[in-house]
């Protein structure tokens, strides 16, 4: 592919630039800031909610399509994969082609997957459009972080990426919350018709409002694309398959695989100039300890929340009503700081607030850990609260650090590093809890969880070490 011609300010020959990227353009004007953040906001809210949205209606899914239980699954499992696997593709044509030309038609099938799913008659088929739909949501997560550099002035791109982070958040915990709300007082495939009015909606405030940004037009590497797409697509399928006793041993297998098409992978890459997974800038050690702060804390995360669920209900027989309400705090923590942390970003230190972030949230997980035998409400609010506000201060420093440790030419690989990093702390999360409640079959819920938490409080500490020990001019 030939190189795209550039202008002064960047965009094609003959063609309006919305976002010129000199010194004296700095950002997008505070109106349309608005308006393209908005947009961001509402795509990213589906796209994570998406992800989990879907795990309440499983077994009514299952009844209505007349299928095991089991099989309904991957119903969730084929949208992560979906994603997981394709981010960092389309990360590399948001560089090459300008993130929009991404974006927008990302949003486009995201939302007629959306209507496929809902209309689709049988599983095979809802399993096909939810593929789809997770290549949509791909292309969505893969250049938002990205954006922020050409939406937002340099002196407020802690916010920027604090807005993103506190979308990112608040719609991967509310997943359950939302899905019951709709369950309530409709079936099953209003769960991806609401996406419709909100997508079209995104869709017409994106088109107008988010900037056009730099192409570098270089070819698109598709032996790069498949090598990435078979590693992370074994390695998901390998960790899910972790919590099945049953499928252990091909898991096993799965995962010897990953690492050995991983190993060919990365060694493509390191031969590349513009790598389609951008080792490169794992060299710079700001952005290389951003990953591992980022896998560890989302890691973490996915720890407690999927196995306070089982405390609330095996051990303190609560209704999964009441569940939901125990664990709203620490959603709602991170929302009331993520926007603190992002403006403190911009003024001290990024990897300083990450590291004091993740230790608080190591000292609430420690204090879930020594619940008394009969806890109040109040016992176990403010611990997830303190929990919340923890996360809360590091995801947006931490993110700040990824996006503005990469060059800016390289703004959409950094994006993709970063959605791919949280989803696979997540996955590893989610099988590390399975992993240990399986070996501790017959000891009961409560010793299951008191180990699980304890493992993330280990994976706190270590990501909030690797932050502190970030060294760079950004923090």
């Amino acid at each position: 592919m030939a190189q795209v011609p550039l202008g002064p300010a960047g965009g094609r020959h003959g063609h309006p630039q919305r976002h010129p990227q000199g010194p004296s353009h700095d950002g997008l004007p505070p109106r349309e800031r608005v308006l393209a953040m908005a947009a961001i906001a509402l795509a990213m809210t589906m796209a994570v909610l998406d992800g989990a949205i879907v795990n309440v209606a499983l077994p009514v899914m299952a009844k209505d399509l007349a299928v095991r239980p089991a099989d309904a699954i991957f119903v969730v499992n084929a949208y992560q994969i979906a994603v997981t696997a394709t981010l960092l593709p389309f990360a590399a044509l948001g560089d090459i082609f300008g993130f929009r030309r991404v974006y927008l038609p990302g949003l486009a099938v995201f939302v007629a997957a959306s209507l496929a799913c809902a209309l689709a008659p049988s599983l095979p088929l809802l399993i096909a459009a939810r593929i789809v739909q997770g290549l949509g949501a791909a292309a969505i997560m893969s250049v938002n972080i990205g954006f922020v550099r050409f939406i937002y002035p340099h002196r407020m791109i802690g916010q920027g990426v604090a807005n993103v982070a506190l979308v990112v958040a608040v719609a991967s915990a509310a997943g359950p919350t939302v899905a019951a709300a709709i369950l309530s007082v409709a079936t099953w495939p209003w769960l991806f018709l609401v996406n419709i009015p909100v997508g079209l909606l995104a869709l017409a405030v994106a088109s107008r409002t988010l900037p056009a940004t730099p192409a570098s037009g270089r070819p698109f590497d598709l032996v790069s694309a498949v090598l990435n797409a078979l590693t992370f697509g074994l390695l998901i399928i390998g960790i899910d398959g972790l919590g099945d006793p049953e499928a252990r041993g091909i898991a096993v297998l799965e995962l010897a695989a990953a690492i050995a098409v991983g190993a060919v992978f990365v060694r493509h890459q390191i031969r590349l100039a513009a790598p389609l997974l951008p080792v490169d800038l794992l060299r710079i050690p700001a952005f290389a300890l951003s990953m591992a702060t980022s896998v560890a804390s989302f890691c973490a995360q996915m720890v407690s929340y999927v196995a306070l669920p089982f405390y609330f209900q095996d051990v303190l027989h609560l209704s999964s009503t009441q569940t939901g309400f125990l664990l709203t705090p620490w959603p709602i923590a991170v929302a009331a700081m993520a926007p603190i942390s992002g403006r403190l970003a911009d003024r001290y230190p990024p990897g300083i607030l990450g590291g004091i972030g993740l230790a608080m949230m190591a000292v609430g997980l420690v204090c879930v850990t020594i619940l008394p035998a009969a806890p109040t409400t109040l016992d176990i609010v403010w611990r997830l609260t303190l929990c919340g506000l923890g996360f809360g201060l590091f995801q947006s420093p931490n993110n700040k650090v990824i996006v503005t440790s990469a060059p800016r030419e390289r703004a959409g690989g950094a994006s993709g590093m970063q959605s791919t990093a949280r989803l696979t702390g997540q996955s590893l999360g989610a099988a590390l809890v399975a992993v240990i409640f399986g070996l501790t079959h017959g000891l009961g819920a409560e010793r299951a969880v008191t180990l699980s938490l304890s493992c993330a409080v280990a994976l706190s500490v270590i990501g909030g070490c690797a932050s502190v020990l970030r060294r760079s001019r950004s923090g």
